[in-house]
């Protein structure tokens, strides 16, 4: 990069990491290193929790999912948006699990369940996400590697020392700094500074796209090019698309259902709030919060593809494949067991000519893979096949492959300048979600496991130092998972199947928050078998191309297998296909997360009502009724009457909603739903089935949507929160200031009660018997009444 670059990269890292400085000084207890203290305000939530989930490894997957799948894969994931809007309108478990005061899921997990549920429950969500997470370092140093076009290798007194290795030791180094420092004080504040540095240079990358490049002439005729079924335009013509496509869209949709705030990643968002209100609104904000991120991430993978695949840049479109290809060989090809395979293929690399033919349509999908497939994979695939080694060389190379794909492109896209701007925003996306799921990770060891097996409570200097030390074991673990694994599907598709090992905490978490008949047992249930389910997926997957497929082959039973699998899914087709293949799984990891869900979901309820004896005290769970904090006022019930049922019920609108908070409620609701659903969805469907749209209809109508309505939200929303967040990040400040240490607050539970609450909740249980006896002794004497036979007198606090 050029000197401008790099000035652009180091200043505002700086400013980073003096931010996470000054705000070390504002923890002073255990709720301050786990959720800062819960006193966040909406947008320092907003900004910060979108930048921390919205990670340098969330960028490359998604770059990998829209360069195969296009415009057309996201048309249909607008059905999501309904449900998204009514979860994020009403609160949907958020606003519960804040009233529980929870500060991790598993403190919850022993409120509603039991002791042994949280550590159990903790074993199998640690596993799940620090192996989720553990990949993150590896492909945000690969990115950086490739991106910055760095050697592989490069010389340290003597030591040809890994440059990938080198790398990730950086940056989680610089991560974890940031993390130990402060906990999630200093996380949402590096996180919320980071959110606000990278807008204006969203935009900034937008413009250059946009100006750098022709929907009309490059961009539309590019994505027009594909075979029948797997258009990247037409929403009904996606029938061919295998990994993303309507059914990965259905899972989803179940996903936001039973997955709702299962994730543990970011759970030191969970109970930052400052209210369980200020929770919702912020979820709220995200609605706008991502104007022109959403755009550049989307852009990044269109401006990919085209530059790849149009005549006007064959040339250089050959040159980024052919220095990929070589790039990617000799970071997963290494040793001398490999060295000739390596020398023979990268004379065959460039040997390969610039593609010559660009037809504008196809006639087949046979047609469209004999011109536009690519040959640097088709020959290391051919070559990589005589022993183990070569054929988990081969999986590697293509999972590697697809992913620096894009990256590798935009770099010789970009200019000076932007491209510095750019390198920093993905450093900061990089930074911001280590810090968030190293926390995240290693709280969940120390609370949910470490703190319910010891007979004594922790000085509060000595667990915030077990919390240090167990964010640097996960961190210690990532680097050496990253190292040394290699990954072999895409990043999406990963994310689900380590995701899945947690799959019974769906519903475990959602029904346990909304219904009162769950039980441990049901619990237990869900939780075991989920993560039974989702590991043999994943072993299958590694262990596929080099022992499970030659084993079968072997058997000769690749043809009986291939059909029974074929027979299984056929029901499903063309969106669920199981068919055999020499390198890769026949079940996607979607489709394994999937079954892990829907199984889950079955033994959960089955067990619970065959186990449930007594129903759970949900009122003293949600700090209701009797168990209200004192000075907050009990909630009336809502107005009969269709207007207070529509907003109340459908837009979440209650006592506490200030003018602007209704504005903003209607503000979202009305572009969400109006705009979002039935214009830009239910419309363009009713208009299709009464005349088909064509391709170029379709092109117009992306155009449009994607980039022209989306560049003035963008606009706005750049503008709308670096205001507001600046000045709720110095609230935020003040409130820490003042706000003093509850060492109680430690997330400790006895007998189904946070230790902070116990006393409040021993004492509110004691006035409502004393209530209630003394109601019964100023009643009239009803001797002979019926309907007093039956009453049994209040419990015991």
């Amino acid at each position: 990069m050029h000197t401008i670059d790099w000035i652009f990269v180091f200043i505002p890292l700086a400013l980073v990491l003096w931010s996470a400085v000054k705000a070390q000084k504002y923890v002073k207890g255990v709720a301050d290193f786990l959720t800062a203290g819960r006193v966040a305000g909406r947008y320092v939530l907003s900004v910060a929790s979108g930048e921390a989930g919205m990670g340098l490894i969330s960028v490359v997957a998604v770059m990998e999912m829209y360069y195969n799948s296009g415009f057309a894969f996201s048309f249909w994931q607008t059905i999501t948006a309904p449900i998204g809007l009514l979860m994020g309108l009403v609160g949907f478990c958020t606003y519960r699990f804040r009233e529980t005061k929870a500060m991790t899921m598993g403190q919850f997990f022993e409120m509603r369940y039991s002791k042994s549920f949280r550590v159990t429950a903790s074993v199998i969500q640690s596993l799940s996400g620090i192996v989720n997470y553990a990949i993150f370092p590896a492909v945000g140093a690969r990115f950086i590697l490739y991106f910055l076009d760095l050697p592989v290798r490069f010389n340290l007194m003597g030591w040809q020392c890994p440059t990938f290795g080198a790398l990730m030791l950086f940056f989680l180094g610089l991560a974890l700094l940031i993390a130990l420092m402060g906990g999630q004080v200093t996380i949402m504040v590096t996180d919320c500074v980071q959110g606000m540095l990278s807008y204006p240079i969203y935009m900034i990358v937008v413009a250059y796209f946009i100006y750098r490049f022709s929907w009309s002439g490059e961009l539309a005729p590019a994505l027009m090019a594909r075979a029948p079924g797997e258009s990247f335009l037409n929403p009904f013509d996606v029938g061919g698309l295998r990994d993303f496509n309507l059914f990965y869209v259905f899972a989803g949709i179940v996903g936001m259902f039973l997955g709702r705030m299962s994730w543990g990643g970011t759970q030191g968002y969970n109970g930052a709030a400052k209210t369980p209100h200020e929770s919702k609104m912020g979820a709220l904000l995200g609605t706008w919060r991502s104007g022109f991120s959403g755009m550049m991430f989307l852009l990044l993978s269109i401006v990919a593809f085209t530059y790849l695949n149009h005549a006007h840049f064959a040339d250089e479109a050959r040159a980024v494949r052919e220095e990929l290809a070589t790039k990617t060989l000799e970071d997963v090809a290494q040793g001398e067991a490999l060295a000739a395979k390596r020398t023979a293929l990268e004379a065959q690399y460039k040997a390969i000519p610039a593609r010559q033919t660009f037809s504008e349509s196809f006639a087949s999908s046979e047609a469209y893979q004999a011109e536009t497939s690519d040959p640097y994979l088709a020959a290391t695939a051919a070559a990589l096949v005589d022993t183990p080694a070569e054929r988990q060389a081969a999986q590697t190379f293509r999972a590697i492959y697809a992913q620096m794909r894009v990256p590798m492109a935009i770099r010789e896209i970009l200019p000076v300048g932007v491209t510095g701007l750019f390198v920093a925003m993905m450093i900061f996306l990089m930074l911001s979600t280590d810090t968030t799921y190293m926390h995240s990770w290693g709280s969940i060891v120390v609370q949910d496991f470490v703190v319910p097996l010891r007979k004594r409570a922790f000085k509060p200097k000595d667990q915030i130092n077990a919390l240090r030390l167990s964010i640097t074991g996960v961190a210690v673990f990532a680097f050496l998972f990253s190292y040394y694994f290699a990954q072999i599907d895409f990043i999406l598709m990963f994310f689900s199947i380590t995701g899945a090992i947690w799959a019974g905490a769906g519903v475990v978490i959602t029904l346990g928050l909304y219904w009162k008949r769950g039980t441990t047992a049901g619990a237990f249930t869900a939780l075991i078998v989920g993560a039974v389910i989702a590991v043999s997926g994943i072993v299958a997957q590694k262990l596929w191309a080099s022992h499970l497929y030659p084993a079968i082959a072997q058997a000769g039973m690749v043809e009986s297998v291939g059909a029974m699998l074929h027979n299984l899914s056929s029901p499903f087709h063309p969106y669920v296909v199981w068919e055999m293949d020499p390198l890769k799984f026949p079940i996607t990891s979607i489709e394994l997360a999937f079954i892990a869900n829907m199984i889950t979901v079955l033994l959960y309820v089955g067990i619970s009502l065959l186990t449930c004896k007594t129903t759970f005290n949900m009122d003293r769970l949600l700090h209701r009724g009797i168990y209200r904090a004192k000075g907050e006022a009990a909630v009336a019930p809502p107005r009969l009457g269709f207007r207070a049922f529509f907003q109340r019920r459908i837009l979440g609108i209650d006592h506490q909603y200030t003018r602007g908070d209704r504005i903003l409620a209607w503000s979202v609701f009305l572009w969400s739903f109006g705009f979002g659903f039935v214009v830009c969805f239910i419309v363009p469907i009713v208009w299709n089935a009464v005349s088909p749209l064509d391709i170029r209809w379709w092109s117009a109508y992306f155009f449009l949507k994607n980039l022209v309505v989306a560049a003035i939200v963008g606009v706005i929303s750049t503008v709308w929160f670096g205001i507001c967040g600046t000045r709720d990040l110095f609230r935020l400040f003040r409130e820490l200031d003042k706000k003093e240490s509850d060492d109680l607050d430690d997330g400790r539970v006895i007998g189904h009660v946070s230790a902070e609450d116990l006393a409040e909740v021993a004492a509110a249980e004691q006035e409502a018997v004393v209530s209630a006896v003394d109601t019964l002794a100023t009643e009239p004497d009803l001797d002979g009444d019926p309907s007093l036979e039956n009453q049994t007198p209040p419990p015991k606090a």
